[in-house]
């Protein structure tokens, strides 16, 4: 018999399971967990659960312990090394002419990862980019190229409804969203009313999509 426990590392991020042996953790917990590149900060979303080892697909990795002070103190420092690290990797872009837009830096917790995210038109060209971060801040370095709703649901904001983006503040994942469904809902199908800030049709048009298409069936004869 196990104890899982649900862990995030974002807001509105995915929720992974973790074994937290004899940690008794209440949803909310900052802890310490193993995870691929080392240690990392998370935070409980699911209380712990007891699971049978047979039903489990794969060895879970473990919670290390509970957060501690200067486990915070951590988290601030690298903070300042994100920040570091953006405004050197945009001086670099500038100066290789490189046609990309860094829109955000990512530490892991014991700072010997920074993750660089970026949109482009298309491929990029960064091997030198990545060589003047190796040395300016040696780490390893990932650059990763991400799609402009990833940008929005990564940086957050307020849609066009006064809330904050729907993808920043609990969205999980992306449905496929399509202008089939604006007009089932008879909205406007004018691109700059059921779009958002990334441009693309806003997600929420799929959360009541369902209830629309059930209660108008739709009939082939008129399309």
């Amino acid at each position: 018999m196990n104890q899982i426990v649900g862990i995030r590392f974002k807001p509105a991020g995915k929720i992974y399971d973790f074994n937290c042996g004899s940690f008794v953790l209440k949803t909310g917990d900052p802890v310490i967990v193993e995870t691929e590149n080392g240690p990392g900060f998370g935070t409980v979303a699911k209380p712990t659960a007891s699971v049978e080892t047979l039903n489990l697909s794969h060895p879970l990795k473990k919670v290390y312990r509970p957060a501690t002070d200067n486990d915070f103190n951590q988290i601030l420092k690298n903070a300042e090394i994100e920040k570091q690290a953006f405004e050197f990797c945009r001086q670099c872009i500038r100066e290789l002419a490189l046609e990309m837009n860094l829109f955000q830096t990512e530490s892991n917790f014991d700072a010997s990862k920074i993750t660089f995210f970026f949109t482009a038109d298309g491929r990029v060209d960064f091997r030198k980019l990545v060589k003047l971060l190796v040395k300016e801040f040696h780490s390893k370095i990932e650059m990763r190229q991400v799609g402009i709703r990833n940008q929005a649901k990564m940086c957050g904001g307020v849609g066009r409804c006064g809330r904050e983006l729907c993808c920043a503040a609990f969205m999980a994942k992306f449905d496929p969203v399509s202008i089939r469904m604006a007009k089932n809902q008879g909205l406007s199908l004018n691109p700059t009313k059921i779009s958002g800030v990334c441009g693309r049709l806003m997600c929420c048009l799929t959360f009541e999509n369902d209830t629309y298409e059930k209660k108008e069936p739709q009939n082939p004869q008129k399309e």
